[in-house]
């Protein structure tokens, strides 16, 4: 089986400039290809997580991957998939950002003896001329067919900003950069980044005569249509202190039944034959199996097979009614917060970010949703003392130790 049918049997294509021309380059490793990421958070998220695993594949089939972070293009912001203008952010947060991303991914590329190279767009994109990128970019660029874009069809309801119009003139200089600089013939993407891709490919077009390619991979939904990726606390974060290997093994554990075959085939490495035929025999206790192993691979690929590890027996142990909780997400309450070595159940269940609010928290606790030490709570009144380990338990998945410090 070749990379590209691989690609195609796991879900992971959606629009191709030209398919012919694209299966050939990466199934004989002659694409040096780039996927953009911009440094808006100081920590990869699970919606990154697509594309570095595509990342992975590629360079494994010997194709040359280029990690380009929007060091300029980040004092933008995308307008791709939002309803509201991005927050602007300092030159400082941006750096800072990308040295956490440069750190992260070297878990999924390898960067030895150049196999594959990281650029910042802030090298070129920030010492630009203007009047410069008026006259050579600005003028390759239709007006009328980048509004018709769905992505600036959305914004225009409420209100399109210059400063976004220009991105997708700036990740289009991006890739005729990356053309000429470093032989870069390919572009890889989310699927909402079609519109920006094919500027790209453009632009080189008309300004060198030259063919390059693009190519999306599918957005990662759940069966209702929504981007995963998001708890009840934000973003499921690649930073272990940001979202726990705990965490994030907990996460993929408690994806939807009709959602755990498109996670394994779209995101983890088990054999695509393997996957199919669990697919055949998926009912009761198989979803339950199907849904350790992506959680499983997706924490050991994250975080390491060691935490992977902690994570499934720390799990299995809290199913079991076991006292293994060593990993369990933990919150350390200073001693001077308590009242008679007490803290009020409501209080607690913010402290330890179980509910985002005092009126979130009564009505876990009212609907019989909250558990101390496997005894329910369902008085919003009620002081919990926190004596050596107090596990908290949220629903029938979810829980959390609190110690006092």
């Amino acid at each position: 089986m070749t990379l590209f049918e691989e690609l195609k049997r796991r879900g992971l294509l959606a629009q191709l400039t030209n398919e012919e021309e694209i299966k050939e380059l990466i199934n004989a490793g002659k694409a040096t290809f780039y996927i953009g990421f911009d440094p808006t958070a100081d920590s990869l998220h699970v919606g990154h997580f697509m594309a570095l695993c595509l990342m992975k594949r590629l360079q494994m089939a010997g194709n040359k991957p280029i990690v380009l972070i929007g060091g300029g293009t980040a004092m933008i912001g995308d307008p791709s998939g939002k309803t509201d203008m991005r927050k602007m952010m300092t030159k400082e947060t941006i750096n800072h950002n990308v040295e956490c991303f440069k750190k992260q991914m070297s878990r999924f590329i390898d960067f030895s003896e150049d196999k594959a190279i990281v650029v910042n767009n802030g090298d070129w994109l920030l010492g630009l001329n203007y009047v410069d990128v008026l006259r050579e970019v600005g003028a390759c660029f239709s007006v009328n067919k980048m509004l018709s874009f769905e992505c600036y069809k959305q914004r225009m309801e409420r209100g399109l900003t210059f400063l976004e119009f220009n991105y997708m003139i700036m990740q289009s200089y991006d890739f005729y950069k990356l053309f000429t600089d470093y032989g870069c013939n390919m572009q890889f993407g989310g699927d909402d980044q079609w519109a920006n891709m094919l500027g790209g490919t453009e632009l080189i077009r008309k300004k060198l005569g030259k063919d390059a390619h693009a190519m999306t991979i599918t957005l990662l939904l759940n069966s209702e249509g929504k981007k995963m990726g998001k708890t009840e606390k934000g973003a499921v974060w690649l930073d272990a202190e940001k979202t726990s290997p705990y965490d994030f093994f907990q996460y993929w554990r408690n994806v939807g039944d009709a959602d755990v075959i498109k996670c394994l085939k779209m995101l983890t490495f088990v054999p695509v034959e393997e996957i199919e035929e669990m697919e055949k025999t998926m009912e009761g206790a198989q979803f339950n199996k199907a849904k350790e192993l992506l959680a499983y691979e997706l924490t050991k690929l994250v975080h390491g097979e060691e935490e992977a590890d902690k994570a499934r027996e720390a799990a299995k142990a809290l199913f079991a009614g076991g006292s293994n909780n060593a990993d369990m997400p933990t919150t350390a309450i200073p001693a001077a917060d308590l009242t008679d070595g007490k803290m009020g159940i409501l209080e607690l269940l913010v402290r330890t970010k179980l509910a985002p609010s005092n009126s979130e928290g009564r009505r876990l606790v009212q609907q019989g949703g909250v558990s101390v030490n496997d005894e329910k709570v369902t008085d919003p009144q009620a002081k919990i003392e926190i004596t050596g380990e107090v596990i908290i338990k949220k629903g029938k998945k979810v829980f959390h130790k609190v110690i006092a410090e």
